[in-house]
């Protein structure tokens, strides 16, 4: 191993770190949502995994592409800027209609009654799902795709320094230079992602936010659509 490929390998793992840490869309969006939809922690991991793991293969693919066919870094650069504002904007959409749907699920005061049967005797109750006696199968058929939205998010979401700064240089070496600092790289990303979200995740809920417990679709919906805005306009 080269001295060069020795350094590859470093900054990979420390543009890997702090190119998450500072990127607040690598992990915001799951911090809200497992404190707004309750997620369970092994859930909240997998999902922020397999989001973790559709941002960066999509930038490896195109980046292999780009080294195959000997493209100019600049023309994937276009590439990977378009990806981004796309991710941006669709990071702004989401949020937003999850604050919209957010604060109508927290105003709607539906109430309906259940059947219940003990021992040979039938009685009805009404209630409301905006109370804590709501369903699970409220939860369960309402913005289900939600994992689902926030992977094709990433999928869009570029790893910008990914390409030009770590697998064209890499790619000078071998092939296995190649894959060793993409590895790298995409290792400290994942792992710096987990561990944000996780420790994060599990802070809330030492925090009392009974009282905000009615608004947190709303509160994580907006709150994603800022950090949207941050990634757009502030470049974050």
């Amino acid at each position: 191993m080269t001295t060069e490929l020795k350094v590859l390998i470093i900054t990979a793992a420390s543009i890997g770190f702090f190119h998450t840490l500072l990127g607040p869309d690598h992990y915001v969006p799951f911090i809200m949502m497992s404190w707004a939809r309750k997620w369970s922690g092994f859930k909240t991991a997998l999902i922020t995994f397999l989001c973790g793991i559709g941002h960066i293969g999509s930038s490896v693919v195109l980046g292999l592409i780009g080294v195959a066919l000997g493209l100019a870094v600049k023309k994937l650069e276009i590439v990977e800027s378009v990806r981004g504002n796309i991710a941006a904007w669709l990071l702004i959409a989401f949020g937003l209609v999850y604050f919209v749907w957010g604060l109508r699920r927290a105003y709607q005061k539906k109430s309906h009654s259940h059947s219940h049967i003990h021992v040979g005797a039938e009685h009805e109750h009404p209630h409301s799902h905006q109370l804590e006696h709501a369903h699970v199968h409220d939860e369960k058929s309402n913005l289900s795709i939600t994992p689902w939205v926030l992977f094709t998010i990433f999928i869009f979401g570029p790893c910008e320094p990914l390409i030009p700064i770590l697998m064209y240089p890499a790619a000078k070496h071998n092939l296995l230079g190649l894959v060793v600092v993409t590895v790298v790289f995409g290792a400290v990303t994942i792992g710096t992602m987990l561990s944000v979200v996780m420790l994060s995740a599990a802070g809330v809920n030492f925090v009392p936010l009974n009282r905000l417990q009615r608004f947190s679709h709303a509160i994580a919906g907006a709150t994603i659509c800022i950090c949207g805005l941050a990634i757009q306009f502030l470049g974050l």
